[in-house]
């Protein structure tokens, strides 16, 4: 039962806090758009996306306007493209055109689905997807793509890491001119989960109904200013306000979704509780850390502090909502996110403070800028330090790096909006070539063998 309170609180998290609905997310499935000419498969898919998804952006500026809670993007994600087109044969840059037309026609600003799933090996059409990858995000607009190298239950493909080296670093020089904005719209996953409704890496598994409709909440802003109300607090008093302010964001969340689904017709699939961050000031989860009691991000304690905010956010989520799925937890994009650019200028965050952060978080290493001379084999490698934290943790890793073509340490990529600016941060630069180039697969932990 809503009380006069509730709502009150609940208004001011939207006015001051930087309360929002990050994403509507609608996942579409493609497989029974696939037929043996791919024209044939693009036409059907790019018919299904358009009437599935007609209202999409009608109904989600409808439920902003009647309940006063603003929903930033509605976006689309469909069947991992390769599986699409594997059947099909020719070239899978004709479904990236056919998802990006799609998507401009119904008005979502992001579809999601140029993937692949490589984490045991390549099957049929996902090498001819994967090296095509570079083309689709140059010549597209909205089309975001993702590839799982490895998995708890079946290892690394450190061949595939491999190759993802190399396609981000083309992905970057075909957008160089557009501050190599491909390489931000490729995520490379172990563990990927298949109700993402976050970009890049939202992609609709095959296990998920025919068309759903998924929801990410946002509100670092809202548990900073419940935790400055408390400055003598104790960490376990601390635990305890992310939980239950969690609980009342994961409420609104739940909301917007059931309301959606039963005005599209289609079913409600989860809410995705991730405190992702915004360059917006006082919508940082680093400023949450700093709230906790860091000087600065990135300091001694961060990690500590990070496990005790994740751990809070799914606690308080899970209480308010049956369904909640997707990454769930706190995101730590080094551009997206204020305080993370500023503990980066100021040289407190480095790379390996940031990966051994993403062993108690949400993701990865998200939205990383670093130098554009870093030798693809390099990427590779960071690909599979990542990987190898959430294959033996048994959790969802990422990587989403972006060389900074022409550009070095004390620079900086700027894409505005959401994606924030990068500065360029320091890599180690000692090979690891030699590594990667063993290739093979990295056999699954121990833990894999669980049935």
């Amino acid at each position: 039962m809503l009380n006069a309170y509730d709502i009150l609180e609940t208004i001011r998290m939207i006015q001051d806090e930087c309360l929002d609905i990050r994403t509507i997310t609608m996942g579409i499935s493609l497989l029974d758009c696939i037929d043996s000419d791919i024209d044939k498969t693009c036409q059907k898919a790019y018919d299904k996306i358009t009437t599935r998804a007609k209202n999409l952006v009608r109904v989600g500026e409808e439920i902003e306007k009647e309940y006063g809670i603003p929903i930033i993007n509605k976006r689309l994600s469909v069947t991992p493209a390769a599986i699409v087109t594997a059947a099909s044969g020719g070239d899978p840059v004709k479904l990236a055109h056919v998802m990006d037309n799609a998507a401009k026609e119904v008005g979502v600003n992001l579809i999601g689905g140029y993937s692949a799933l490589v984490q045991k090996g390549f099957s049929a059409g996902d090498r001819e997807l994967i090296d095509s990858i570079p083309q689709a995000l140059n010549e597209t607009e909205r089309v975001c793509s993702s590839v799982n190298i490895g998995s708890t239950k079946t290892g690394i493909n450190l061949d595939a890491c491999k190759l993802m080296g190399r396609i981000i670093k083309n992905s970057a020089e075909l957008t160089v001119d557009r501050a190599c904005f491909g390489a931000a719209k490729l995520v490379v996953f172990c563990n990927a989960v298949e109700d993402n409704p976050f970009m890049a890496g939202a992609f609709h598994g095959v296990g998920e109904p025919d068309c759903m409709i998924n929801v990410g909440v946002s509100g670092p802003g809202v548990v900073r200013a419940a935790l400055a109300k408390y400055p003598d607090a104790d960490i376990t008093q601390i635990s305890d306000i992310i939980k239950k302010t969690s609980y009342k964001i994961t409420r609104v969340g739940q909301l917007v979704g059931v309301t959606a689904s039963e005005r599209l017709g289609v079913p409600f699939g989860i809410v995705d509780l991730s405190l992702a961050p915004t360059p917006a000031v006082g919508d940082s989860v680093a400023y949450i850390l700093e709230e906790i009691g860091l000087e600065k991000c990135g300091t001694h304690g961060t990690t500590a502090a990070l496990a005790l905010l994740n751990d809070a956010v799914k606690k308080g989520g899970v209480m308010a909502c049956s369904r909640i799925g997707g990454l769930s937890g706190a995101f730590i994009p080094v551009s997206e996110d204020a305080g993370m650019i500023a503990a980066a200028k100021a040289g407190a965050i480095s790379i390996e403070k940031l990966e051994a952060m993403t062993a108690v978080c949400s993701v990865g290493l998200d939205m990383i800028v670093v130098p554009g001379d870093t030798e693809p084999d390099t990427i590779a490698a960071i690909i599979a330090d990542e990987a190898a934290i959430g294959m033996v943790n048994s959790k969802t890793t990422a990587v989403r790096i972006i060389p900074a073509i022409g550009k070095d340490v004390g620079d900086e990529l700027d894409w505005g909006g959401l994606f924030g600016c990068g500065p360029v941060m320091p890599l180690n630069r000692n090979s690891s070539a030699k590594f990667v180039n063993r290739g093979g697969q990295i056999p699954a932990p121990l833990q894999s063998l669980k049935n």
